[in-house]
Order: C-alpha cells, then structure tokens, then sequence
C-alpha cells in the first residue's frame, strides 16, 4: 500500500513540476488565436469549455487501456507500477502535451500530416494509410469489449450481435454529428463515472486493507516472467496508463476545440496523469488478486474477466453494475473518436471539407464496412480477437515511436533558439520505445520472428543505436546549415 501511495503522490507531483518545465520548453502564447476560431466550422472545430474538453480527452485516451492494460500488466508484478509511474510523467504525458500543441500551432491538422512536415512525405503517406488501419482496430476492439461485457453481465440470452450493431449505430452518429452535439454532452457524465469507479476501487484498499505488493518485495513476478520477460512485453501491456501512440491521433480533435493555449496542460498533460492514476489504482487492485493471498482463484483470467471478478468480490451489486458501467463507457467512448479520427485523416489528405454530412458520410460509410467485416471475424473465429489485439497492441506502440521523433525534430528545429537542447525531453523516451517495440516484433512467437532473448535485445540495440546515430548526423547538418544562413 506503501508504494501505491508514492505512486500516486508522484503523478500528481509530476504534473506540477514536470508539466511545468515541459510548457515551458514548448513555450505557450496566450494571446495566439486558436484554430477553434481561425477555423471555425461548426463540425469539428468548435470553441468549448476547457473543463468540458478535459473529460473528453480523458475518455478519449482512456479506453480500456488504463484498466485492462493494467491489470494485465499487474501480472509482470510490481515492475508495472513503476512503469506506469515513470512512464506517464516523462513519456506519455510528455507525448500527448506536444503532439496536441504541435496541432494547434498548425491549425488543428491531424497526425499525419504533422509527421510529414517534420519526417518528410514518405513517413506522411505511410502513415496516412497505417493510421487509418491502426483507428479501424481500436474501433474493432472498443466494439468487441464493450458489446462482450454488456452482453455476459446483462444480457446473457440475447445474441451478441445485437450490442455490436446497437454500438456500430452509435457510432456512426457520433462520427458524423458536430462534436459539440453528442461526444461533447455525454462524455462528461461518463468521465464522472469513470472517476467514480477508480474511487470506489479505492475506498475498497481502505475498507478491506489487502495486502497490495510492496515495490521491495520484489519487481518481477518469477512464475510469469520466466515465460514473459518483462522487457518489452509488460511496456506493450500496459499502453494506454504509461505512453500510447493513441493518444496523438485524438490530440488534434481536442486542439481544434480549445480557446487558448494556456489550456493545454491542463488538458493533455492533466488527461495522460489522470489516466495514469486510473492505471496504478487498477494494477494494484489486480496485483493483490494475482497474489498469494487473493480470495479467489484468478489464473488464465483475462482483463474484463477480472474486472468483474473484482468487482464481485469487493462491491455490493450495484456498485458491481456501475465498475463494470464504467468500463463500458470507456470503452465506447474511444472506439467512436477513434473513427471519428480516420474520418478526418481521410479528410485532410483528400481535402474534403466536413461541413457537409454528405462528405462526411462519403468517408464514414467505408470505414464502417471495414470495421464491421473486421468485427465478424474477431467473433466468429476462435482467436480473432486475440489476434486483431496483438496487431492493434503493437502497432499503437509504434506509432507512439513516431511521434515521439516528430516532437524530437520539432524541438530541434523551432525551439532551437529558446531551448537548444529541449529535444532532449522527447529523444529519451522515442529511443526507449523504439527498443521496446524493435525487441517485441523479434521476439514475439507467430506475430513477429520468434528470435532468442540474446538475438532480438542484440538487433534492437543496433536499430535503436542507429536511431540515435541517424539523428544526431541530421542534427549536425541541420546546425551547420543554419550557421551558413546566417554568415550569409
């Protein structure tokens, strides 16, 4: 219980002071005009409260990533609460503050695009396409889980099929209706509930006083790491509560609703920390029912399985109801942004404008054909989920690994004056996630090569080094260029 409660304190912490300095290296205009103004249009850039936007942006990046990552990740042991500390204060916080910043200072645009002005057009068109296939997944799973969940616990006799086109509808909706209309009304309330049940969690660690792990007793948990090494596959588990690429794909929606740029750590740093507490409340919820003192048996449970599992343990039902509630609303409410999102990646590089509901619905239709055809064969086919779940896990990690060098090469070059070394703050975590997901696709057995431990660490490090090499020599001509410029 010791180390939950450092944990805790250094997240809050961390926003404070690290989120500090971090606005202080990007360098915030509270006089710029925002593209919620200089755009406005009455779809998708739409002046909003802040506190309004905070909770969308909340659940927009929540998912179940906070929870299921987490306690998925609680199984590695107590190594997942350091990874969700350290990894939202420095890394995703970090992440998400920039690459939302980035989009306001050019004018709201989505990822892609900003990936292509710093890595160049290829990166731009490559992730184009990979970013429209990576929000298809998030909208397959966050379909999945939810209609799974709403279907075991309330609807046993009803065919699944029902919640997945009862959830696709909403979908839909929300995809096409101005943000204000829908997304900006009831994501608030479901942002309270979601907060809600991180609370109740927490007031069973005071009542039922379980003895949750201590960070001294030991990292790792040697019965499933000997299977499992901790380095890289608890940093895939735990996604969504320490760094997600995810996170910059709904960044933009956010940035084309804010009114000020004083805003944004509040809102994009404050939501990654927020989201990071959810995660270290779950993890030590799920590492004590992973323990040698769990009341209940819980091996091969996976994580909405444990969610209701403790849940039924700790929580009268209908407190029971509204935990697993809420993890349904967080769910939901990423899966609709999500396609929202590819909605308007296709839109900026087709250069569609949105104010139509015909042109949004030229790009919606076909993003939802896919989906739904996705949805089927993670249904109907016995490892369909877990595979979909593989390949989103991995590629949302990768994309985090871009997007953490844009913001390196966005430093380097606009903040060059005013912080010649803040690319530092983004260098560090985009060479650790450029590790960890180079390791993961060279170990991973059926997904990627399957090599040895000694094999993948060994390549991973020559990729990574290479990295690092590669933006070093840029950095260099990019210096030595600049110098001419102004000796000319």
């Amino acid at each position: 219980m010791i180390s939950f409660c450092i944990g805790i304190i250094a997240l809050i912490l961390g926003y404070f002071i690290y989120g500090k300095f971090v606005e202080k290296i990007f360098g915030i205009d509270a006089n710029r005009t925002t593209p919620a103004y200089t755009k406005q249009d009455g779809v998708d850039y739409i002046p909003m409260k802040p506190w309004r936007i905070f909770l969308i942006q909340f659940l927009n990046i929540a998912g179940v990533g906070p929870i299921c990552g987490a306690i998925m990740g609680a199984k590695f042991g107590t190594a997942s609460y350091l990874w969700i500390v350290l990894g939202s204060i420095f890394a995703g916080a970090v992440h998400d503050y920039l690459s939302g910043m980035m989009s306001i200072r050019h004018d709201g645009c989505s990822l892609p695009e900003l990936h292509g002005k710093y890595m160049g057009k290829y990166v731009k068109q490559f992730m184009r396409a990979f970013m429209i296939i990576l929000m298809i997944l998030v909208g397959v799973v966050f379909v999945n889980t939810p209609a799974t969940l709403l279907n075991t616990h309330f609807t046993p006799n009803w065919n699944i099929y029902i919640w997945v086109g009862i959830i696709l509808v909403y979908y839909l909706i929300a995809t096409l209706l101005p943000i204000d209309k829908i997304i900006g009304k009831i994501y608030p309330i479901f942002g309270f509930l979601l907060f809600g049940m991180a609370l109740a969690i927490v007031a069973a660690f005071i009542y039922y006083r379980p003895a949750i792990p201590e960070l001294w007793n030991g990292l790792s948990n040697p019965e499933y790491t000997s299977k499992n090494p901790i380095f890289p596959m608890m940093f895939i588990s735990i996604a969504c509560g320490a760094i997600s690429g995810f996170h910059a794909t709904q960044s933009p929606l956010m940035a084309r609703c804010m009114t000020n740029e004083k805003q944004g750590r509040p809102i994009f740093y404050g939501a990654m920390i927020s989201e990071g507490i959810v995660a270290l409340i779950w993890a030590a919820a799920a590492s004590y029912f992973f323990g040698p003192e769990s009341p209940v048996q819980t091996e091969g449970l996976g994580g909405p399985a444990m969610v209701g599992l403790i849940a039924n343990t700790w929580f009268s039902p209908v407190i029971c109801v509204i935990t697993i509630l809420g993890v349904i609303s967080a769910s939901v409410t990423s899966g609709d942004t999500a396609l929202r999102s590819a909605r308007l990646i296709v839109a900026d590089f087709l250069h569609v404008e949105q104010k139509k509901i015909s042109n949004r619905l030229f790009i919606a239709i076909p993003l939802f054909l896919v989906t739904g055809a996705l949805l089927i064969f993670s249904l109907t086919n016995k490892d369909g989920f877990e595979i979909i779940w593989r390949y989103f896990g991995w590629a949302n990690q990768l994309l985090s690994v871009f997007t953490l060098w844009s913001i390196t090469i966005f430093l380097a070059i606009e903040k060059r004056e005013t912080s010649p070394y803040g690319f530092i703050l983004t260098l560090i975590p985009a060479l650790f996630m450029t590790m960890v997901c180079s390791t993961f696709i060279l170990i991973v057995k059926g997904f990627g090569f399957g090599l040895s431990q000694p094999w993948a660490y060994g390549i991973a490090s020559v990729i990574t080094l290479g990295c690092l090499i590669g933006f070093i020599i840029w950095l260099r001509k990019t210096s030595s260029k600049q110098l001419k410029e102004c000796n000319n």
